[in-house]
């Protein structure tokens, strides 16, 4: 580990006034400038390379019931100093993450209340980094947000990709449009789910994506979100300017604080490529190393699970047709008739355990096993599972015993219904049975509207819950991969049992009537900056009438794009999503899905564009292997493949995935070719790549015996 630490300060009694203090990232392209106005507001500036990026722009807070801490600031100190740091995640997608920046602390006093704020900014080569610091003082204890004021004043109208802002979903397509657009976009932008309260016709969600006219990008988004309520962005259409908005608590108050407390990072990342969007660890880097000693019961898992044939309708969650609604400890399931679809049988599970034997993966989720399904949603109602007790066609023990013999792990399925004190009372109970019973990782849900009713899915109170729920699978050696929670703001890397989330528009709603062909080429640039995602890749039948007749839903995506996914989309947690019959129909493509590693040595970002295409290449962690996957938006297109990441000197066996010429993500998805080629490190390729396909290629070191019969490219 390597560490560099240098400070400066500058003590000096109250400064009422002041010039403007510049802070420069390492390498002197991005500059920051902070000062007070007039009447003593906060201000800062960003630019890139001398380009505007945001323009002045003023900081602050609104309180309850006491003077706002905005304006009559005067500066007391300033503290400088610069950091340099290369430390290793448990996982990830290098191996090792360099912590680079300088920072300004700049300690400030409200005149007339005495009140002190400390404003801490990080700036690195790839972006700025910013937050709000209450020490421990006289004039401020506890005291309640009621609107937080941090501007980012843009430069122009800028091209974006995003979604509605809301205080109960992320799950929704990505609009690309002007920024002067989203008002009139809006209307159509919000698309039904079980839950969601919007706030703004100009209102969205971070992580944004921006694109200036001058071709720079520019990525607004949050780190560390702890005991705070998640960051939305409202625009003011008229002078360009994003104000924070944050989700409120039931009776409209946005936080509770004490000091000494410290904010969530604010972050601003700007390139004038859009690789290093992808490349950058901002986020990470923002939030404090590993809380857990010992990591070594944190691994990642490759998956498969009885999940897909009850999303797309094939099979159901509930036992039962027979009951409206299910009273727990007195409905009894024993004397109750059960309907002929229940997936979550001992005997159906059982095929998923050999199957993910025969194929070496690491483990099975199951859905649907425990009692109350029946009468799960829609109602408000809070005592609607104990995670403990079984169907009586699931075996708990038989399965425990079957899935050991054959070397596979099983993962516990806890859908929490969003009645958040339910799973509270009994999280105790239920991460000790998943210990009893082997399972050593949990998908957690959090479908519909929260209990207690009026609160919202990403305000203070349950990102504090999704925490607790966090830490306390910690102290149970469980990783954690939590659905319908807040989106990930870096927390993995203090707490890397939080092995992924999903909080977006997963793979799922391919089967809810399908999501845009370039979805997956936007989710680089947003959603995944903040952590991995539970996608839920690799469907190979596109059509669900073929599954169901009843759901006429079509997977906008080539066959060769679910496997692209693999590697374009990462996580340590990947669900090998569709069902085994149809791997059976097209092993050769499922080979790459077994072969594709979850944990790697370095990552490289070879072409992206956000919502056109992104290409990556990632080696295997220690390995020489390397895989790359490519996903297309829905224009076809070419890429071209310099193999100069390879070892020089050096020959390697290249097996291309691809989409057929002919292949489409509507009319022909299951076109797909395969070859194998001889390249080195100054070989070249050019790959076609079809509407919402792409493709996905592994690299290995050729010997003389496997290269017989393979070309050279």
């Amino acid at each position: 580990m390597k560490k560099l630490f240098f400070c400066l300060f500058i003590v000096s009694g109250l400064y009422t006034s002041i010039g403007a203090q510049e802070l420069k990232s390492p390498d002197g392209q991005l500059i920051m400038d902070f000062w007070l106005s007039d009447i003593g507001v906060p201000t800062y500036k960003l630019s890139y390379k001398k380009q505007p990026v945001i323009k002045p722009s003023s900081l602050g807070l609104s309180l309850k019931k006491e003077e706002d801490l905005i304006g009559n600031f005067n500066i007391l100190e300033l503290e400088h100093s610069n950091f340099d740091q290369t430390w290793k995640p448990v996982w990830g997608e290098e191996k090792e993450i360099r912590n680079h920046y300088n920072e300004i602390t700049i300690n400030l006093e409200q005149q007339n209340t005495h009140r002190k704020m400390v404003l801490r900014f990080r700036l690195f080569n790839e972006g700025l980094g910013f937050r709000y610091e209450f020490p421990q003082q006289d004039n401020l204890g506890h005291f309640v947000i009621k609107d937080e004021k941090t501007q980012f004043a843009l430069t122009g109208d800028h091209t974006a990709w995003w979604i509605p802002g809301d205080y109960d979903t992320q799950e929704y397509d990505y609009t690309e449009s002007r920024l002067s657009e989203i008002q009139t976009m809006m209307k159509n932008a919000i698309t039904e789910n079980m839950s969601q309260t919007s706030f703004s016709e100009t209102g969205v969600q971070t992580s944004l994506m921006l694109k200036t006219d001058d071709e720079l990008y520019i990525n607004i988004h949050e780190a560390a979100l702890i005991d705070y309520p998640a960051m939305h962005l409202n625009l003011d259409v008229k002078n360009m300017v994003f104000e924070s908005w944050l989700t409120p608590l039931a009776n409209g108050d946005k936080a509770y604080l004490m000091a000494p407390f410290t904010t969530p990072w604010r972050t601003i990342m700007v390139s004038d490529g859009a690789r290093d969007i992808l490349s950058s660890r901002i986020t990470y880097n923002l939030n404090e190393p590993s809380k857990i000693a010992d990591v070594s019961w944190i691994k990642p898992m490759k998956y498969i699970g009885v999940w897909w044939e009850m999303i797309t309708g094939k099979s159901s969650w509930a036992y039962t047709n027979e009951l409206k609604a299910v009273r727990l400890g007195i409905t009894d399931y024993e004397a109750i008739k059960p309907n002929v679809n229940h997936g979550a049988n001992t005997a159906n599970v059982k095929k998923y355990i050999d199957f993910a034997a025969k194929h070496d993966f690491d483990g099975v989720l199951v859905e649907g096993w425990n009692i109350g399904w029946e009468d799960w949603a829609g109602h408000s109602k809070d005592y609607v599972f104990d995670f403990v007790t079984p169907y009586p066609d699931f075996d708990v023990d038989e399965i425990q015993k079957y899935a050991k013999s054959k070397g596979v792990e099983m993962i516990m399925h806890h859908e929490t219904s969003s009645s958040v004190r339910n799973y509270e009372r009994h999280i105790d109970t239920a991460y000790q049975f998943m210990k009893t019973h082997g399972y050593n990782a949990v998908k957690s849900g959090y479908v519909g509207d929260i209990l207690p009713r009026g609160e919202n899915h990403y305000n203070q109170w349950l990102v504090n819950h999704y925490q607790y729920a966090i830490e306390k699978a910690a102290d149970y050696n469980i990783m954690v991969n939590a659905h319908e929670a807040v989106r990930p703001s870096g927390i993995a890397r203090t707490w890397p049992n939080l092995i992924a989330n999903e909080s977006a528009r997963g793979n799922e709603f391919q089967a809810f009537g399908g999501s845009k062909p370039n979805h997956v080429t936007v989710l680089p640039f947003t959603r995944l900056i903040g952590g991995p995602m539970d996608y839920t890749p690799g469907i190979f039948e596109m059509d669900i009438s073929k599954l169901n007749p009843q759901n006429n839903s079509h997977v906008n995506s080539t066959l060769a794009n679910q496997l692209a996914l693999y590697v374009t989309m990462y996580s340590p947690l990947q669900m090998a999503a569709d069902l085994p019959e149809n791997y059976e129909r097209f092993l050769d493509a499922f080979q790459f899905i077994k072969d594709v590693p979850i944990d790697w040595e370095k990552s490289i970002y070879l072409e992206a564009e956000p919502g056109d295409y992104v290409t990556v290449a990632r080696q295997e962690k220690g390995t020489s292997n390397w895989f790359i996957g490519n996903v297309n938006g829905e224009t076809p297109r070419e890429s071209n493949i310099k193999f100069d990441f390879l070892n020089k000197g050096e020959k390697y066996i290249v097996t291309i995935y691809s989409d057929a010429p002919d292949a489409h993500y509507k009319t022909n998805p299951q076109a797909y070719e395969i070859r194998k080629v001889i390249v080195n490190s100054k070989s070249r390729l050019k790959q076609f790549s079809a509407p919402g396909g792409g493709f996905a290629i592994s690299i290995t070191k050729a010997d003389t015996e496997a290269m017989k019969d393979i070309k050279k490219l």
